[in-house]
């Protein structure tokens, strides 16, 4: 039985990992570095720890990633102006979420302040219970602490929460987490991998409402 509907928010609920890139190849490009489309597909779902990690082991130890971070930090405000674009379906979820009594959590590798941010700025914070941000846990995606951090608070077991994920560490971290993973992909299509690890792949938000209620 569902207790609980977890989302991820970066390419789940906002269309902003478009953006992410773009801000991201902007600030290497000021450095004199390319960041291709591979490269950066290895750091979505991630922190920007673990995001940085992976492109100083791509490019090599004398990348500037503390300045790039931050270049690239500015430009990303710039590109999501006064709010992230919502994903296609996302209100008329969370509408019948609230309808059916299922509590909703956020669980994302951004830090908890920004995820509180972008939910104000679109007018959706209210249906929310609880945050769990990617600075409050020492291990993120596809560990499982973000996720068992957004149980601790809703005080619910992790069996009975399904996780909307669009990413494959995020699909990894809710399996590793005992909860029911559904894929909603974005940039990067459903593995075999990831298809072994969740419950379903849908294509959009407006296809999870049924696999959700039939658990």
């Amino acid at each position: 039985m569902v207790t609980t509907v977890v989302f991820d928010m970066d390419g789940l609920m906002f269309d902003t990992e478009r953006l992410a890139r773009d801000a991201w190849q902007r600030a290497m490009a000021d450095h004199g570095y390319v960041l291709d489309d591979e490269l950066f597909l290895r750091g979505v779902g991630r922190t920007v720890e673990g995001t940085c990690a992976a492109y100083v082991e791509a490019l090599g130890p004398d990348l500037p990633i503390v300045a790039i971070e931050a270049a690239k930090a500015r430009y990303l405000r710039e590109l999501l102006g006064p709010g992230p674009p919502l994903k296609p379906g996302l209100l008329g979820l969370l509408d019948a979420l609230s309808e059916s009594r299922l509590p909703t959590a956020v669980a994302s590798s951004t830090a908890h302040l920004e995820v509180d941010r972008r939910l104000v700025q679109v007018g959706i914070r209210q249906h929310f219970a609880a945050i769990a941000g990617g600075d409050e846990v020492a291990r993120g995606k596809p560990s499982p602490d973000l996720f068992l951090l957004a149980a601790r608070r809703l005080d619910v077991e992790p069996a009975g929460c399904v996780v909307l994920e669009d990413s494959a560490p995020g699909i990894a971290a809710a399996a590793a987490a005992g909860m029911k993973p559904i894929m909603v992909p974005d940039l990067i299509e459903a593995s075999p991998e990831v298809r072994e690890r969740a419950v379903a792949v849908v294509a959009s938000l407006d296809d999870a409402l049924e696999v959700i209620l039939g658990y």
